[in-house]
């Protein structure tokens, strides 16, 4: 029996001259890899529907044999044109997307991640990069997993404890429109990258190219 799932495209690779691997972000399955059969071929269905960042209505039928499952069907829902001609909204995407797929196992509902992802991309549609942006996904992402960081830690200070508490809540226009004290980002920026190494063992590979833009 087929499933469907609202799916947004993290990553697309060849997996034939006709075929494609897709790697999604789903409401109900948390991250999914499906098989798109003849997606290359030039009168496929998924031709136009497919591609990076694109958020979808997918149909899928399970793999009895591995974690990479058929793709049945695929409906567009909304292409984000703008960010495809943008350098810094791919940059913090392409960011958002590997931190996410560090922090999250494959298969398991993720419908808060899910919307903090589709909402951001929402967001980039029409506004530009912005450091609190960086901030903001690295901290809603780890309360969602439940690493919530601690406003009392020790290394922030006053300014970088308030700045911490309104990203936490503010949507992403609110905090786009933020003008916080920079030596209160600058005690933020450190205590976040700090606290994403200790509690996922992870660099954050490209994390001070994107603050640099």
């Amino acid at each position: 029996m087929d499933e469907t799932a609202q799916a947004i495209a993290l990553r697309i690779r060849p997996l034939s001259d006709s075929s494609l691997i897709v790697h999604w972000l789903t409401q109900q399955h948390g991250r999914l890899s499906t098989v798109a059969k003849g997606a290359r071929r030039p009168k496929s269905p998924f031709r136009g529907v497919i591609d990076l960042l694109f958020e979808t209505e997918i149909s899928f039928s399970r793999s009895r044999r591995s974690n990479l499952h058929a793709l049945r069907e695929a409906k567009l829902t909304n292409s984000h044109s703008s960010l495809h001609q943008d350098i810094k909204r791919l940059q913090l995407l392409a960011y958002a997307t590997r931190l996410l797929e560090k922090s999250t196992e494959p298969e398991h509902p993720l419908p808060g991640i899910h919307a903090i992802f589709s909402t951001l991309l929402t967001h980039l549609d029409t506004h530009p990069v912005r450091p609190a942006l960086v901030y903001a996904f690295e901290i809603k992402l780890m309360n969602e997993l439940g690493f919530n960081p601690p406003l009392t830690d020790d290394r922030l200070s006053k300014e970088a404890a308030k700045l911490l508490e309104q990203l936490s809540v503010l949507n992403w226009v609110s905090i786009t429109e933020l003008k916080p004290n920079r030596s209160g980002a600058e005690k933020l920026s450190k205590f976040l990258e700090e606290f994403i190494q200790f509690n996922l063992e992870h660099d954050p590979k490209g994390r001070s190219q994107l603050l640099a833009l």
